[in-house]
């Protein structure tokens, strides 16, 4: 099809295109509906196939002209956004940007066929100034406390879970296992917030309803009523935060932990390649100093980022920052193991609550799409890729990290479709570098471990 288009910029990453079909194009796609309708319409007093085309567009003109309006259109922009055509990046709909048809298109055998779409694009993306730049970071080491805390982590892990006394109190630390639904004002369940056999550790606060507090001191089998009111900006992004909310929890198993020694025979039971407990602090020692390392790289790369992007504005369009943002909310959620799709739809009953958690999570999601779209270009500028044999190296690591053959590593990245998301990594990584390369970093002030993560950035 024979389709002129005109491009214009919007605000917000926005497009407008314009698209014109000329007039015989549509009489021409007008004329092949209306012989499809002539060969097979079948009308009373005539034949299949014998019904007269002024009988058919006096029956079904309007019809025959939305179909065929339907298809010109459809057709023009397949044809205009079809993989050939090769279109650039900054005139291609993001994948989750709908384009929508501005005014009804009029139908007319006696002019041009002319209509606009308007939809987001990838945005411009000038960089700024990203070489010679200074940032600062603090330093840090591994004390006795943070020794100390990692070996605490692993005796809890490696507890033996008992079941408490016959009428025991649940206490912190205690592993319980609750049912909870959510109450109307009459008292009554309501619909889908119903929760069974969910099981955490007393005082982890790893609940969405935040019920640790009052499931302490139940007994098992015991079941209250409870209300309860989540303050605001309790937590940030926390989607209870300025609701009330009335439960019933049930206690329908309660256990507690029993520690293990720290002695040689504890380091062995962890895992066989320990001999001794020293042997398991080494592995500890060494895996804290991995984790320093990393946090301070990412902590030299993020403020990097945060310089370069003083020096490169760019207008993220919403379509994006929406998507940015359900997904960060779906995150969160899940993180404290209950339902996601309850929680949103829960969210979406109420457009204000809505707005207002999507408010408090938007400065998040606007930095880190910022930052992504940043690194995009930055690769894509400098011409960093990922070989084969770079690829093959992460393969091996982690096939090493996790025990697995590298074969089965292979096929589980190819079978989920994760090799394209390995050599994505690689080349991010490979940016991380040229980054830190290009620009000083000073040491700041030394903090403890727990500090140093406190803010994950």
């Amino acid at each position: 099809m024979s389709v002129t288009k005109e491009i214009t910029r919007l605000e917000k990453s926005n497009v407008k295109l314009s698209l014109t079909i000329p007039k015989e194009e549509v009489q021409s796609q007008y004329r092949d509906i209306l012989k499809n309708y002539e060969k097979n319409a079948q009308l009373p007093g005539f034949r299949k196939g014998k019904v007269p085309q002024e009988v058919l567009i006096r029956k079904f003109g309007d019809a025959l002209k939305g179909e065929a309006l339907e298809r010109i259109i459809g057709k023009a922009i397949e044809d205009v956004f079809g993989e050939e055509n090769n279109i650039p990046r900054d005139e291609k709909p993001l994948p989750y940007s709908r384009p929508e048809i501005q005014e009804e298109p009029k139908f007319d055998f006696d002019n041009d066929l002319s209509f606009s779409l308007v939809y987001d694009v990838y945005p411009n993306v000038i960089i700024g100034q990203w070489k010679g730049l200074e940032v600062e970071v603090p330093e840090t080491e591994i004390s006795e406390d943070d020794m100390n805390r990692e070996l605490e982590q692993i005796r809890d892990r490696n507890a033996f879970v008992l079941d408490r006394e016959e009428g025991a109190e649940a206490k912190n630390g205690d592993v319980v296992t609750v049912s909870y639904c959510e109450l109307d004002e009459d008292g009554g369940e309501l619909p889908n917030s119903k929760r069974d056999d969910f099981v955490f550790t007393l005082g982890s606060g790893l609940n969405i309803y935040r019920i640790d507090d009052d499931i302490t001191g139940m007994k098992k089998g015991e079941t209250k009523e409870v209300t309860k009111t989540y303050p605001e900006g309790d937590r940030a992004e926390d989607p209870l935060a300025g609701m009330t909310k009335k439960l019933r929890i049930t206690l329908d198993a309660l256990k507690e932990k029993k520690l293990p020694d720290l002695d040689d025979d504890f380091a062995q039971d962890v895992d066989e390649k320990y001999h001794t407990l020293d042997d398991l602090k080494n592995t500890i020692r060494q895996r804290l100093e991995k984790n320093i390392n990393q946090r301070l790289k990412n902590m030299k790369v993020n403020k990097i980022l945060e310089k370069i992007m003083e020096n490169t504005p760019i207008t993220i369009p919403e379509s994006m920052i929406r998507v940015e943002i359900d997904g960060r909310m779906r995150n969160l959620v899940r993180s404290l193991g209950t339902d996601t799709d309850k929680i949103m739809e829960m969210l979406a009953d109420s457009d204000d609550r809505l707005k207002e958690v999507n408010d408090k999570i938007r400065p998040t999601a606007e930095k880190a799409l910022h930052t992504r779209l940043i690194l995009e270009t930055l690769i894509e500028e400098q011409h960093i890729e990922a070989s084969d044999e770079e690829l093959e190296k992460e393969l091996e690591r982690s096939a090493a990290e996790t025990g697995e053959d590298i074969e089965e590593v292979k096929k589980r990245h190819q079978d989920f479709k994760g090799i394209d998301l390995v050599k994505e990594n690689i080349k991010e990584n490979k940016c991380f570098d040229l980054l830190l390369a290009e620009n000083t970093v000073k040491a700041g002030l030394k903090i403890n471990y727990l500090d140093l993560f406190k803010n994950n950035e």
